[in-house]
């Protein structure tokens, strides 16, 4: 077997616009390097002053080093009937085919990750950087963070591990097209992502350090995972290069997956989880009585409104919503909090006031006409419960609402009978209601009458 392991240097800027600054290239047959190429490359395009700091190449260095189509021949001859083999290797092989592709040129080899392989063959150590690799297996690598230095090393290390027992059926596993060895992470193992359920739930992507990155859902979790490595955006590159671990919940359903994923997102704020992430303020309707026994109608932000009964997720819809309900009941703008500092009303929309602000209508018939509002508001807000598949067949998932606000969701084993909100809060995990889930729950709604069950109903049925 002939393998041609490459290491490149690239100005950085991300995987698609991350361009080739060094390539080397040893031919290796498993004894004996029988060729090479090594050359500098002109990105065509500046090179930031950290990655100078770092590999050492600078502008002038490449200024007149041959651009990527000048070398692309010598670079698909080299390769040609090769095993392509890096450190980190889909690293080095998707930003080669993707300069390529720019230039129409196909490239399709073969891969094998050399971090993959030495974390089968040696299992246990520290670290698996090329650099910490080879002090512990006592190879040299000079030249560090240039092409050849690096490449060469590599070639070493890929000898050590071709003479490590064992090695030939593992190499040949991990060629195997479909055993996805080359696909993964580098710090991935194939025994944990084969432990995936292809079920509904959510995933947790997480770190060397066991820290949650990302929290994604899925309706087949081993599915959706994979489709991550496949991915080829700069962000996903990088998430799944920094992946060691994942991990997983089963729902049931994608309701509950959904509800689960928001809440997650929500609790670990994971590095590269970009939607959901901001938290929402929200304001609630409440009522008091004043020194002087009149109920008011006011709004705030939710953790100042004692005993809320309508929710909403910005000031503005609170306001248009009391202004609606203060017109239909003939209340009063300035004990509805819709003008304040005034003695009497004079709301430039509302003319219902029947007078409680000028002492023209009773206290206990105004009070009666707030009541009425309240009863009103919390009327529309139902309590239902949302029935869905469970994690098994033995189970059904669920999911309250209660006074119009999402309480949070559980799993009911089927034998069990409910018949009192006690009986749901013993299985329920509760949850915050917020702007996200109250945009998932009504696209929900609007689709899926068919699983929504008023909670009297439910009683009285069981």
């Amino acid at each position: 077997m002939l393998y041609t392991v490459i290491d490149i240097e690239t100005t950085g800027n991300g995987v698609k616009g991350n361009r080739i600054t060094e390539i080397a290239i040893f031919k290796y047959d498993g004894d004996t390097i029988i060729d090479e190429f090594t050359s500098l490359v002109n990105p065509e395009c500046d090179i930031p002053y950290f990655i100078t700091g770092l590999t050492g190449i600078d502008n002038d260095m490449v200024r007149n080093a041959p651009k990527l189509e000048e070398i692309t021949d010598r670079i698909l001859d080299i390769t040609k009937d090769t095993v392509f083999v890096a450190h980190n290797v889909n690293f080095d092989y998707n930003i080669i085919k993707n300069q390529l592709q720019e230039l129409g040129i196909s490239f399709s080899r073969k891969k094998l990750c050399t971090i993959r392989l030495s974390r089968k063959l040696v299992p246990g150590l520290h670290s698996y950087s090329l650099g910490k690799l080879c002090t512990s297996l006592d190879i040299p690598l000079t030249d560090r963070h240039r092409a050849r230095g690096d490449a060469h090393a590599t070639v070493l290390l890929l000898k050590r591990m071709l003479n490590t027992e064992g090695a030939e059926s593992v190499i040949q596993a991990f060629l195997n097209s479909r055993s996805q060895e080359a696909t993964l992470p580098p710090a991935l193992s194939k025994l944990n992502f084969d432990s995936l359920p292809t079920a509904s739930g959510v995933y947790y992507f997480k770190n060397s350090k066991k820290k949650i990155i990302y929290v994604g859902k899925a309706n087949n979790i081993k599915k959706r995972v994979l489709g991550h490595f496949y991915d080829k955006s700069s962000k996903e590159v990088v998430m799944c290069q920094e992946t060691a671990h994942v991990d997983f919940e089963l729902s049931g359903s994608e309701l509950v997956a959904l509800l689960m994923e928001s809440a997650a997102i929500k609790h670990h704020f994971p590095q590269y989880n970009r939607s959901q992430k901001r938290p929402t303020q929200q304001y609630g309707i409440f009522t008091y009585e004043d020194r002087n026994g009149i109920l008011h109608l006011a709004f705030n932000k939710l953790k100042q409104a004692p005993n809320a009964f309508v929710t909403f997720n910005n000031i503005t819809e609170s306001r248009a919503y009391l202004e609606q309900v203060c017109m239909d009941f003939s209340l009063c703008p300035k004990y509805c909090h819709l003008q304040e500092n005034v003695t009497a009303c004079s709301h430039y929309k509302i003319i219902t006031c029947e007078g409680i602000c000028r002492d023209k209508e009773p206290v206990a018939r105004y009070n009666e006409k707030v009541n009425a509002a309240v009863t009103h508001m919390v009327a529309k807000n139902d309590d239902i419960i949302i029935k869905e598949k469970g994690r098994s067949s033995e189970e059904e998932a669920f999911v309250l609402i209660k006074n119009g606000q999402y309480s949070g969701y559980g799993f009911i084993e089927k034998e069990n009978t409910i018949t009192s909100l006690e009986d749901i809060d013993a299985f329920m995990n509760p949850q915050k209601d917020n702007l996200d889930t109250q945009r998932i729950l009504k696209s929900y709604l609007s689709r899926n009458t068919m699983n929504v069950i008023p909670l009297m109903e439910l009683f009285e049925a069981n």
